[in-house]
């Protein structure tokens, strides 16, 4: 999944010399937390509404007055995406720089905006919870040929695969999660454990030793 399947297009965006005390009543009223601060038609800095309460909070060493403009507190220079770009690298930058949106820019022009909560809806989106499904966690060996004896198996049996997500574990061994088009996923999770595999999820089915 790309950065541009998943941005948001419709960008509320704000100048340098808007007051913080506007900025704050602008992300009240589009019920937003980041505004990206544009000079002409370049991105110059970012502002949320994190930056806004701390900026102006009677706690702060050197409040500001909310009458002062944004640029005294935008972040900058702002890190950006490209729409082109793998969500997953988003998700990386994101969590590395401790933020919560990266504007996403193309030919250095500012296209969309993507959001924690973006990201959130695209990995819910991946899981293919969205559809009526059943699930499994199953582990794996880290060898060739394994998956596909997996798969195989679930397709001998007419299920669907909606959606897998793998990740590697601690011993070397791949630990799946699938969503398959069945409600009867101890009937399937037995016959799996039956055929060798490990079977984390559901838990309590009967298998044949």
């Amino acid at each position: 999944m790309l950065i541009r399947e998943i941005m948001n297009k419709n960008i509320t965006t704000i100048t340098p010399d808007m007051k913080l005390s506007e900025a704050y009543s602008l992300m009240n009223e589009k019920r937003i937390r980041h505004l990206p601060v544009i000079k002409g038609d370049k991105l110059i800095g970012m502002v949320t509404d994190r930056d806004l309460r701390l900026a102006t909070s009677k706690l702060a060493q050197h409040p500001f007055d909310p009458a002062s403009a944004v640029q005294n507190i935008m972040s900058h220079p702002v890190k950006t995406i490209y729409p082109s770009d793998p969500i997953e690298l988003a998700a990386q930058l994101m969590r590395e720089m401790k933020i919560g949106c990266l504007p996403v820019v193309e030919a250095s022009k500012l296209v969309g905006i993507v959001t924690s909560t973006d990201l959130l809806d695209a990995l819910l989106l991946l899981t293919g919870i969205n559809r009526p499904s059943g699930r499994l966690d199953v582990r794996l060996p880290n060898r060739s040929g394994e998956l596909a004896r997996l798969t195989n198996l679930i397709a001998q049996r007419n299920v669907n695969i909606n959606s897998i997500l793998t990740y590697p574990e601690k011993d070397e061994n791949i630990r799946l999660v699938l969503r398959v088009g069945t409600m009867e996923i101890k009937v399937l999770a037995e016959a799996l454990c039956n055929s060798g595999f490990k079977v984390i999820w559901p838990i309590h089915i009967s298998c044949v030793k």
